[in-house]
């Protein structure tokens, strides 16, 4: 009987030590998993088998500029995250931001994934490292000074089991007059490169491939290659976004294509209807490089005749390099003759008159001073692209008048210029109105010369030609070199024609001789640089509301001063002293009494985007553009217009005024039951910058007509519009 208790006895204990280790155990892991995060000395956090860390592609940033911030995961080797679509298994990553008032966050932008281990169960992901990229947007009114950011990052890490984790991450960015890249901004740049490419080198297309079997139904996913240079297509699978309704399996088979590539996909539905349109990456691997292509397509009932065949595509690919450079230098010749550039060419056109009778050599180097001042100033452009491209920003023809202060500071440059032209005051110290051609000659110089031409190319920005905007859309996309070979093309385009006069003294002949009428005529050009200002006091508008009355006081109070400056100190002969005094007075009350207390005009009022656009009921019915107002629209089976515009571009106010918004075209609109979207590019939102890549154009305006099959490609319209143009792109849309 002893012998069976202590038999028992020692049963018993065995199993209760077994049963301690084993909540030993399992206590162990718990409390690892409930660990609170710790930061370290570098500001990372750390937790089980993943590392998290919040970048920032600046430092510093203006009121209104938008920063890209990047989730940094880097796991442990063998352990992975999950892409939005985690696919079998698995859960997508979650930020929850925590930001001060002024700063929204973006959507997340998702490196291309990976399918991850086993094949038995597919699911889409990360291994070793990968950055989430997030943009921030700073509101236009934010106050200066640092800005602390903060998120919480959540995640599943799996290897052979997957625990959940979570960290708070944070950062600081300051707020100033001044933006400038932080180190982690070329990190941000390269992860950019990883995210989907908003260029399409494939026509995309699906269908059913068969009738459904109950619950499931094989779909193809096709891809036709739509330029000479698409990328091959030695190994290539599609990645289906998530639904509530339907799932695409992540099993995949290759079939047999004439040309580009056929997938066979099995839609499993859960609810509702089939799916009437199909979402996700299509990802492209050659030589051990992947690429990743957004896929939106409509599902058709069958296949098409013939091959998969093109649908909605972004355009073909850019010519090459030798067309874009002959593109380029054409839109430069025809920038001489937009509305924005012209006042200025009326001041060279003074220049030819004034140096018409000098020495051939005089003239010959003031037209090398204008272009050089044209080619400086480019090359300024470019390098301005290529530090926004670098700091993980996206470029676009035109930005620099997003920013308000300079609008206001350019507008006032202007007004400066026309006040030159009728007299009130003279660019040279002690310089006396002009009465003769040798005062004329003499306020010329290589620096009036120079500036000439640097005001030709601040001023030709917003107006973009057609050639002009592939050109600089095809340059935006490629290296820092080609950036600067192209906008240098676009420079000698523009400085050509006044260089070509300079160095040949015969044509200059048939110009008048100098007299008084080149007093009047110089009179009169000042008044293209007074319908200047009009127009960028129009633009600057779009930023300051009704406020904008303010600009137009300091306008006044400016012109007064210079004219004090004229009057009393440079032409008169008593107390110089005093009226240099009232001039300054003048000047800095104006700036701190209107500029910066009543006008604020660092900090813009908030005015909402394509507000200006909006037309009474007898108008169109402009609405805001986005991707989704476009898919809604055409999956309703309506015909889309959409006006990709800015109140700063004179081409388009033209073709709002004579193509768009005209009887016919609105009758036309209500007759074919389309949708008319308005794309507000004035302030430079990142997502219509994007759009504009998409279709290769540096800038607006770009006018797109979307027929109602939603099966067709978009109709890229001309820069130039007609009426008849509309019109037809509207029947062809029906």
């Amino acid at each position: 009987m002893k012998r069976r208790l202590g038999y028992l006895t020692f049963v018993c204990r065995s199993v209760a030590i077994m049963v301690a280790v084993a909540c030993a155990a399992w206590l162990g892991v718990s409390r690892a998993a409930a660990q609170p995060e710790a930061p370290s000395a570098d500001g990372m956090f750390t937790r089980h088998h993943t590392q998290a860390q919040l970048l920032l592609s600046s430092v510093s940033a203006q009121p209104g500029e938008t920063v890209w911030a990047g989730v940094d995961l880097k796991m442990d080797p063998g352990w992975h995250t999950y892409w939005k679509n985690a696919g079998d298994a698995g859960s997508p990553t979650k930020i929850e931001w925590t930001l001060p008032p002024g700063i929204s966050a973006g959507d997340i932008r998702w490196p291309v994934p990976q399918k991850l281990p086993p094949a038995e169960v597919t699911t889409y992901g990360y291994e070793d490292e990968t950055v989430l990229l997030v943009p921030l947007t700073l509101a236009s009114n934010l106050a200066p000074g640092r800005v602390p950011l903060a998120a919480k990052v959540s995640w599943l890490e799996c290897q052979n089991v997957c625990l959940p984790a979570d960290a708070e991450v944070t950062a600081e960015i300051t707020v100033g007059p001044e933006s400038q890249a932080s180190p982690e901004a070329a990190k941000l740049a390269a992860w950019m490169d990883k995210t989907p490419r908003p260029d399409r080198p494939f026509a995309f297309q699906a269908w059913w491939e068969k009738p459904a079997a109950d619950d499931t139904r094989p779909l193809i996913v096709a891809g036709l290659a739509a330029a000479p240079a698409a990328p091959a297509v030695e190994h290539v699978d599609f990645f289906p976004d998530t639904s509530d309704q339907f799932e695409v399996q992540a099993a995949t088979e290759k079939v047999p294509a004439a040309a580009g590539f056929e997938l066979r996909k099995i839609v499993k539905k859960f609810s509702g209807d089939w799916p009437r349109s199909v979402s996700g990456l299509i990802v492209v691997e050659n030589h051990g490089q992947r690429a990743g292509f957004e896929f939106n397509s409509p599902i058709g009932a069958q296949a098409p005749a013939g091959q998969a065949g093109a649908t909605v595509s972004a355009g073909a690919a850019p010519p090459g390099l030798g067309q874009i450079l002959l593109y380029a230098f054409l839109g430069g010749l025809i920038l001489n003759l937009m509305p924005c550039v012209l006042p200025v060419i009326a001041l060279k056109i003074l220049g030819f008159v004034s140096e018409a009778h000098s020495e051939p050599g005089r003239v010959r180097k003031l037209g090398l001073v204008y272009g050089l001042g044209v080619l400086v100033s480019f090359l300024a452009l470019a390098g301005l692209v290529i530090s926004v491209k670098a700091a993980g920003h996206q470029a676009g023809w035109g930005m620099q008048f997003s920013s308000p202060v300079f609008v206001v500071c350019l507008t006032t440059l202007v007004l400066l210029v026309a006040l030159n032209l009728f007299g009130v005051f003279e660019v040279a110290p002690g310089g006396r109105a002009w009465d003769a051609a040798g005062s004329l000659a003499a306020r010329g110089g290589a620096a009036g010369a120079f500036f000439n031409g640097v005001l030709a190319t601040t001023l030709a920005t917003p107006c973009t030609a057609p050639y002009l905007a592939y050109a600089l859309g095809f340059a935006f996309q490629e290296s820092a070199a080609v950036i600067l070979l192209v906008f240098l093309t676009v420079g000698l385009g523009l400085a050509a024609p006044y260089v070509l006069l300079s160095w040949q003294p015969a044509w200059l002949k048939f110009v008048p001789r100098p007299g008084l009428w080149m007093q009047r005529f110089k009179i009169a050009m000042g008044f293209p640089m007074l319908a200047t200002v009009v127009w960028l006091f129009n633009v600057a508008a779009s930023s300051y509301g009704k406020n904008v009355l303010w600009l137009g006081v300091f306008l006044v109070l400016a012109a007064f001063a210079v004219w004090i400056f004229g009057e009393f100190v440079q032409r008169g002969r008593r107390h110089r002293g005093l009226a240099v005094a009232a001039t300054l007075l003048v000047l800095l009350g104006a700036y701190a009494l209107v500029l910066e207390k009543e006008l604020n005009w660092r900090v813009p009022v908030e005015v909402t985007p394509g507000g200006s656009l909006k037309e009474s009921a007898q108008g169109i019915d402009w609405q805001p553009w986005t991707p989704e107002a476009v898919a809604a629209a055409r999956a309703a089976g309506r015909p889309v217009l959409v006006d990709f515009t800015a109140d700063w571009c004179v081409t388009c106010q033209f073709n709002r005024k004579t193509s768009l918004e005209i009887s016919s075209v609105r009758e036309k609109l209500k007759a074919v039951d389309a949708v008319a979207l308005v794309g507000d590019y004035t302030h430079f939102p990142a997502a219509i910058t994007a759009e504009l890549n998409r279709y290769h154009a540096a800038g607006v305006p770009l006018v797109l007509v979307y027929p109602k099959d939603a099966a067709a490609e978009a109709l890229v319209l001309p820069s130039l519009l007609t009426p008849g143009i509309v019109l037809s792109a509207l029947d062809r849309a029906r």
